[in-house]
């Protein structure tokens, strides 16, 4: 499964052409779990988005969104009504953060 977390590390590492090795060495894995993570086979730990977007000289917050997505997009996928479960969550956020601008 093809992930944009994934797809963004790889676009990112070939950019500045950095071999994986290289990036499973900052993470302190094998290189064999860092090429999980860019095929979407593994999911990377919230620290290690820290750290890999520190390294490619990126955008973290970018980074995190296509990571949360990812993770989002796994639990909901198989559902036959995704995109109103997603509609759901986004209403229920922008409700949350309005009570909370309220106090």
């Amino acid at each position: 499964m093809s992930s944009l977390f994934g797809n963004k590390l790889k676009s990112l590492r070939g950019k500045k052409r950095i071999p994986q090795r290289r990036l499973s060495a900052i993470l302190e894995i094998d290189t064999a779990t860092y090429c999980k993570i860019e095929k979407g086979d593994r999911k990377a730990r919230r620290e290690q988005v820290y750290i890999l977007a520190d390294f490619l000289d990126t955008d973290v917050k970018k980074l995190l969104q296509l990571w949360s997505a990812d993770k989002v997009y796994e639990i909901i996928a198989d559902e036959e009504d995704a995109s109103q479960i997603l509609n759901v969550v986004a209403e229920n956020i922008s409700n949350c953060r309005h009570q909370k601008v309220k106090l």
